[in-house]
């Protein structure tokens, strides 16, 4: 059988197992084998392909574990609650959506996972709705809206996968991705939210949020500032430092900026917890990806654009969004993206830096979907029966359309001038 054929069906097949509740890592180590197994590889060929790709993926592994430290951090000492709290109260009732937005991006942005950033925001974004009488799909919209805005500009594991796949510097690709989050922002809360149905919520009441006991805001922004900050050294003076280094260091200063030491210990293990998760599931993403990127998958999708001259260029956000829809994971879709089609981008004279931005953002388009954890996550968050988060869906994906939209043009832009 054709290499290609035989990896689609492995990845159709562990797409059907996860809908149908299999632990995901399982999963993917089934449909990997079946992909190799049916291309003719033989069983140690079709292992030692499998193992090669989870090696591929070691260092982001090992980054992604270093980022629960910050992570941690700013959900457990009220960090991230003081931010978006500290934001709603200063934009306002009257921009309610731009504040819920706003807020998430915000969070998402300085490495907070997008489903962690969309819960710690929920209880104060409905707390407003419920005095404004707006539903719980707009606000909900809201906030994934300023999620995905903020993951293609973020520390989290989507940016760092991609950005050690095209070799480009971590800081870079979280700049490349400001500008098309900042635009792509404005569009979700202006143009795509207002879409929605604004009718009362009967349900929606809740008890005013007290935060007198949440750390300043100057305090809980300190730890990302500081992260970002080190990231930011080897664009400006050639100074690298690793992730691995700059986000548990930006976490310390954020333990000893809002007085939290003695909660050290808890902040470290939340963190571990959360990003072991994502760890894990990666272990089971690199053996499909291993197996894809052995096949002629992405042999068939370059004969495909081989006659358009963006041929090369397309493929980046292109790739993405297959990925992430085959995978229901902006991270599981960045990875093995970037790992399959990293070459071939640059070999079209894509900059490293652009390759890995436009993956990044083409992984936004199609996370959401139901065979994932984000789609039951986030609809958790506001209490949404599965039948009406369902009905999200066709907005999530035109928000990451316009972001993955909006990466292209940038990359368009910076190469015309």
């Amino acid at each position: 059988m054709n290499s290609a054929v035989a990896a689609l069906i492995g990845l159709v097949l562990a797409i059907v197992l996860i809908i149908k509740k299999l632990q995901p890592v399982y999963s993917l180590m089934i449909g990997a084998l079946a992909g190799g197994l049916l291309a003719g590889w033989g069983l140690d060929t079709t292992v030692n392909t499998m193992i090669g790709g989870v090696n591929e993926i070691t260092p982001a592994i090992l980054r992604i574990l270093a980022a629960g430290v910050l992570s941690g951090v700013l959900i457990k000492t009220g960090a991230a609650a003081s931010i978006s709290h500290s934001i709603v109260k200063t934009l306002g009732r009257r921009h309610v959506y731009l504040a819920v937005a706003f807020s998430t991006m915000l969070l998402t942005g300085v490495g907070v996972f997008i489903d962690v950033a969309v819960i710690t925001v929920a209880p104060i974004a409905l707390l407003l709705a419920s005095r404004l009488s707006l539903s719980r799909a707009s606000l909900l919209l809201a906030m994934i809206g300023g999620g995905k805005c903020g993951n293609i500009m973020s520390p989290n594991p989507n940016t760092i996968i991609a950005a050690e796949n095209y070799d480009a510097p971590l800081s870079s690709v979280m700049g490349a991705g400001v500008v098309p989050a900042l635009i792509g922002l404005v569009v979700t809360v202006y143009l795509i939210v207002p879409m929605m149905s604004r009718k009362k919520d009967e349900s929606l009441y809740f008890e005013e949020i007290k935060d007198e006991s949440l750390p300043s805001f100057f305090a809980s922004i300190s730890g990302p500032l500081v992260a970002v900050i080190l990231l930011s050294l080897r664009p400006i003076c050639d100074i690298k430092i690793d992730p691995v280094v700059a986000l548990p260091a930006g976490g310390i200063v954020g333990l000893l900026m809002t007085r939290s030491w003695r909660k050290s210990s808890e902040c470290l293990s939340y963190g571990l917890e959360k990003m072991s998760t994502v760890a894990i599931l990666l272990v089971g993403t690199g053996t499909i990806a291993g197996i894809i990127k052995a096949s002629e998958i992405k042999d068939v999708l370059i004969a495909m654009l081989s006659g358009w001259d963006a041929g090369g260029v397309v493929m980046a956000p292109l790739s993405g969004s297959f990925m992430s829809a085959a995978t229901a994971s902006t991270t599981a879709g960045a990875t093995i993206a970037s790992a399959s089609f990293a070459q071939t981008v640059l070999a079209a004279g894509v900059a490293s830096v652009w390759g890995a931005s436009m993956t990044n953002a083409g992984a936004t388009m199609l996370d959401h979907l139901p065979h994932g954890s984000f789609f039951h996550a986030t609809g958790g968050s506001v209490g949404m029966q599965i039948k009406e988060r369902m009905r999200l869906i066709p907005y999530e994906t035109l928000i990451g359309l316009v972001l993955t939209l909006l990466s292209l043009g940038m990359y368009y832009v910076t190469t015309l001038f």
